[in-house]
């Protein structure tokens, strides 16, 4: 199965906080998602100058899609960039993890996503999407598209309901599957509509966590699942360190989470999305895709941000090797 991404095409700013003191300098809210203006951007970058940062590419799909190269399976990735070094370094860190990038060029600055960690390992993002907003639906090319069998999207771009509706119709026409991640509580509850449009007709495999599924079905998990598993293919509810609930039809399997200590939870449900559909793409049981995907979200909170060492991949392989043989002797 060869996987495609669409979504924002970010650059990942990554520093680690000794407290919450400058949070009110840069006008944000501890453990949200903000969107940023290019102002309160640099404001952000004067203050980012004091501190150690890493820089990774991200966005929640590129996220995904790059867990899943990184596992061995052929991906792509669909978005937009600027001519400038954050949407070069995009590019290369893409192409670095084995994602084959489909990105169209603009003279608006790269997004990038200033992410603050501290340390009780909560991230706080500044936002400022800049070119990756601009993408359109008449800039996708159904070739785009050719040679993959599943596109996976984020939910952040539900704001723009002709782009979104664009992809997923020229992915069915392509013959491809859908996956969907609902990205966040507010997005669910701010795009009701053109979501359950998506979910009613387009969306083969469903992923989101408790507080996402609530806005949507205002059900716990459980009884979310079981909701959600009625209109598409797959359904996965995560619930952190509860782990996940997984439906298909009326059977719902209970999945634990990997324990792990927390460092930063940045990408934790992109690399559980990476893990469940490299399961399906070993042709892997339900439960064991929630499995791999809760070991890989397991492991990304270990490491600050979303990129884990080739050491560390080398080791989530041979586990994740282990554990489809073991699943399979039974």
């Amino acid at each position: 199965m060869r996987i495609v991404g669409l979504g924002n095409a970010l650059t990942d700013v990554l520093a680690r906080l000794h407290s919450d003191a400058c949070f009110e300098a840069m006008g944000l809210l501890k453990g949200g998602m903000q969107l940023i203006d290019e102002e309160r951007l640099l404001k952000i970058m004067a203050i980012f100058e004091g501190l150690e940062t890493t820089l990774a590419s991200g966005g929640s799909a590129a996220n995904a899609v790059s867990g899943v190269t990184r596992m061995g399976v052929e991906g792509g990735f669909i978005g937009k960039i600027g001519r400038d070094a954050y949407g070069q370094f995009f590019r290369d860190d893409m192409e670095r993890n084995g994602v084959k990038t489909s990105l169209i060029e603009c003279d608006q600055a790269s997004g990038c996503a200033m992410t603050l960690i501290t340390p009780d390992g909560e991230r706080t993002f500044g936002t400022f999407l800049g070119a990756a907003a601009t993408l359109s639906a008449d800039e996708l090319d159904p070739q785009m598209f050719a040679g993959y069998d599943l596109l996976h999207i984020e939910g952040y771009l539900v704001q723009d309901e002709a782009l979104i509706l664009r992809a997923v119709q020229l992915a069915k026409e392509m013959g491809l599957q859908v996956s969907f991640d609902m990205a966040s509580y507010n997005v669910v509850k701010e795009n009701y509509a053109i979501i359950h449009t998506l979910v009613e007709n387009y969306v083969d495999i469903l992923f989101a966590n408790e507080e996402e599924a609530m806005a949507y079905t205002g059900e716990e998990p459980r009884q979310a699942v079981e909701t959600l598993a009625r209109h598409c293919r797959i359904a996965v509810v995560k619930c952190g360190a509860h782990g996940s609930f997984v439906g298909c039809g009326d059977a719902v399997v209970e999945v634990p989470a990997t324990p792990e200590v927390r460092i930063d939870s940045t990408g934790a449900g992109d690399l559980y999305a990476s893990g469940f559909l490299y399961g399906l793409s070993q042709h892997c049981s339900l439960r064991m895709c929630g499995e791999i995907g809760s070991l890989l979200a397991g492991r990304v909170i270990k490491v600050i941000g979303t990129k884990m060492s080739d050491e560390i991949w080398a080791e989530i392989k041979l586990k994740v090797a282990e554990m489809i043989a073991e699943d399979r002797g039974h």
